[in-house]
């Protein structure tokens, strides 16, 4: 008898294999061993394993008070669905420039703007690679989540010393609220990664924090340049964590990186494997 026996009579399946490992691995077990009884027991209690095995699988492996068809119905279950599409408001067209970009040929300057719907799409394709154990980018993935997490901690602690302008002004008796568009855009969100609602997020601070000052400069509470610098700063900074992430892309999905994984690394790795982590150490640097 064993102890982790799966058998109620505590039938020791494990020693009876090792016992019995010549007849099972021979071609044509003889019948005439001594032994045979020991190994026809052997194989009805495998196979009475393999039938239970395959009853909990089909039960999803419910507690056995559950009856079979409350059991079996976990595999009807669909997967999550909304019942509307998510929908952005915007109020400023600052805040939607940065949503839509600008193609370089239409910037005044020259310089495009790249969308904040583009980068949703990059870190989604990073973001699926992951998914394969890649760990570049896992590590670009952390890096831009960092990044926006701090824009976002900037964007709040600006307009909150606006904020408390506007209680001091309160307090005084003047009660003012942020202005807000008398149309703001709606737009439908389809994102398919987390990360794209996170650049959503970063977008709508950065709206409400330009109705902030553009309440403030209204106000009189500061002038027209230090509003249109202020906002000037915050968009310089969320852009150049726009652009940094394309070159992400345009590497990690190159065809001799994108089979990429962590089993890669390990000692023993074929020469396709190796080539790939000198390529991505080459480009990125060691993670």
């Amino acid at each position: 008898m064993a102890a982790d026996s799966p058998f109620e009579d505590g039938y020791d399946i494990a020693g009876e294999r090792d016992a019995l490992k010549d007849l099972i691995e021979a071609p044509e077990p003889d019948e005439k061993d001594l032994r045979w009884p020991r190994f026809m027991e052997l194989l009805e209690r495998e196979e009475r394993l393999k039938r239970e095995q395959s009853n909990r699988q089909q039960r999803q492996y419910a507690d056995p008070i559950v009856p079979d068809h409350e059991a079996r119905a976990l595999k009807q279950i669909g997967s999550l669905m909304t019942d509307e599409t998510d929908v952005m408001e915007i109020h400023t067209k600052e805040a939607y420039r940065l949503f839509i970009g600008r193609t370089r040929d239409e910037s005044p300057r020259g310089y495009g703007i790249t969308s904040g719907k583009k980068v949703a799409a990059v870190l989604r394709s990073i973001w699926n690679l992951s998914a394969n154990d890649n760990p570049y980018a896992d590590w670009i993935l952390v890096q831009v989540t960092d990044r926006v997490a701090e824009l976002r901690q900037q964007i709040e602690r600006s307009g909150e010393l606006f904020q408390g302008e506007m209680a001091k002004m309160q307090a005084r008796g003047l009660r003012v609220s942020v202005l807000k568009s008398r149309a703001p855009v709606e737009v439908e969100l389809g994102f398919r990664s987390p990360y794209g609602y996170m650049i959503v997020d970063l977008i709508l601070d950065y709206d409400w924090y330009a109705r902030v000052v553009k309440t403030m400069v209204q106000k009189n509470r500061i002038g027209d340049l230090e509003g249109k610098d202020d906002l000037y700063q915050m968009t310089k900074r969320i852009r150049a964590l726009f652009e940094s992430t394309l070159p992400y892309q345009k590497y990690l999905l190159r065809e001799e990186l994108r089979q990429l994984s962590r089993s890669d690394f390990l000692p023993g790795a074929n020469d396709e494997a190796r080539k790939r982590v000198e390529a991505a150490v080459g480009i990125f640097g060691e993670v």
